[in-house]
């Protein structure tokens, strides 16, 4: 989970943090630049939809924080806590599950990143038949997230520590940064702490990936959600920033304490324009919202797909259910 009033993250969020080894970045050499963004569909979030998968064990035995897809390359990942751990090491698993039918969610292969930070939200990239994952890094021990951003090619069975991958740090006076990936219209998501609360800049994922933060595309302030409830993800997808919250039951399954809630923000517009508290997976033991991301390459294609982890302590699961409407 990922609730910054709860866990006091933004306390010295605008001050600046100390890097490791930091790729070339430019992102402090220019004034930021807002632009519109061609304006694409957007998700109805309380429209048609399914579930892909339900109660799938990872690799490890913790709560799933996030997931992305490879939508090119038909693969599916996820982000947790790496089990054995404490809570701000930074110490990540990141599994594969297969999308195939008739076995949706089992695991396929797994890693493991050292001193990273949470996975509150973690991105995928097709480069042939490669896939990257984009991530935070550099841990801070003080809350357990990341102070830069690095992306790195799956290799399922290995381990990477983080002073061993380039790290980039967006915005010089960011911290707790996470990325979302959005291969359909070929941009990269930062999401990032200020001393006056949560941001998102919008990149080109062409320069970003080779360290050039230079030029924003977008820029906005996280608007306010839900009190109370604690952020669980997010994704990046058009013109459109979804937002994903939602707390864990605090007993047995029961409606009336299912608080998650998707949300729609248009960027061009500066608002909010959408959002259902959804019922999906109610009967869910624990069932706590976790991770957002987009799967397809087309309208008739697209999915923007929300998690739950369930199961008893020791034993978590993940379930991922999704809404494919556009307007």
């Amino acid at each position: 989970m990922d609730n910054l009033s709860r866990r006091g993250l933004l306390t010295g969020a605008g001050a600046l943090v100390a890097a490791g080894t930091v790729g070339t970045s430019t992102a402090a050499a220019r004034p930021v630049r807002t632009l519109a963004l061609p304006a694409t569909k957007r998700f109805v979030m309380g429209g048609a939809g399914g579930e892909l998968f339900r109660s799938k064990p990872l690799k490890d035995v913790t709560v799933m924080q996030s997931f992305a897809f490879d939508t090119p390359n038909h693969r599916l990942f996820t982000g947790q806590v790496r089990a054995g751990s404490s809570a701000n090491s930074g110490d990540l698993t990141l599994s594969q599950l297969s999308l195939a039918s008739g076995s949706e969610g089992n695991l396929l292969g797994h890693m493991y990143l050292t001193g990273f930070g949470h996975a509150v939200s973690i991105g995928a990239e097709a480069v042939g038949s490669t896939t990257y994952i984009w991530t935070e890094t550099d841990v801070d021990t003080a809350n357990g997230r990341g102070r830069q951003i690095t992306r790195f090619p799956w290799r399922s069975g290995t381990t990477l520590t983080s002073a061993s991958v380039t790290k980039w740090k967006p915005v010089a006076n960011g911290s707790v940064f996470t990325p979302a990936v959005d291969q359909r219209y070929g941009r990269l998501g930062v999401r990032y702490a200020l001393s006056d609360g949560m941001h998102i800049n919008v990149y080109s994922l062409a320069a970003a990936r080779t360290g050039d933060f230079s030029t924003v595309l977008a820029s906005f302030k996280q608007p306010a959600l839900t009190s109370g409830v604690a952020f669980q993800g997010w994704a990046l997808y058009g013109s459109y920033v979804y937002f994903w919250e939602g707390n864990a039951y605090p007993g047995s399954p029961n409606q009336d304490d299912a608080t998650s809630k998707l949300w729609c923000y248009d960027i061009n517009a500066g608002q909010l324009v959408d959002s259902f508290r959804t019922l999906a997976g109610w009967s869910l033991t624990y069932r706590e919202a976790e991770g957002m991301a987009v799967f397809g390459s087309t309208d008739a294609t697209a999915r923007l797909y929300f998690g739950f982890a369930s199961g008893v302590a020791g034993a978590r699961q993940a379930s991922l259910f999704y809404r494919n409407e556009l307007v």
